[in-house]
């Protein structure tokens, strides 16, 4: 099965751009209520994804000095980001690779050939349609048997 069955595309999802300040990036997180958001270029290109322990770690940084609020507007969103942090499948990978991916992360980010991206896959959808397919089958077997 194609995994854009289960694509919830780019005009649906809540996403950050990296040149975004820091506080705008929280306060788009804050109003959302997620804790974790794909981050992508002002070209649409996926960079990666931000979550809230990316900003928890900026507010106590490693020399254990707070940062002013002033200090903080300066940050942009590109800055704090880390790397291989939710990679993104392309739009052709198999649904075991979607798989091995939600098992480690609650969505997965979707770009196409060009590294654009074009959506998310939640995990809970992948669960969802999964059982759904099960008790279809299992409906079936019983009608079979």
């Amino acid at each position: 099965m194609n995994i854009a069955y289960y694509l919830l595309p780019k005009h649906c999802v809540t996403y950050l751009y990296d040149d975004q300040t820091f506080r705008q990036g929280l306060e788009k997180m804050r109003y959302h209520g997620y804790s974790a958001i794909p981050v992508i270029t002002r070209q649409g290109r996926y960079v990666g994804t931000i979550s809230e322990g990316d900003f928890l770690w900026q507010l106590v940084p490693e020399d254990a000095v707070p940062h002013s609020r002033k200090d903080l507007e300066k940050r942009i969103v590109r800055d704090i980001l880390r790397e291989n942090h939710y990679p993104p499948v392309r739009i052709t990978a198999t649904i075991e690779e979607l798989v091995n991916s939600a098992m480690k992360q609650n969505f997965i980010p979707v770009v196409d050939d060009l590294g654009s991206f074009i959506g998310i896959v939640t995990r809970r959808d992948i669960i969802r349609r999964l059982s759904e397919q099960t008790a279809a089958t299992n409906e079936a077997l019983r009608k079979i048997v």
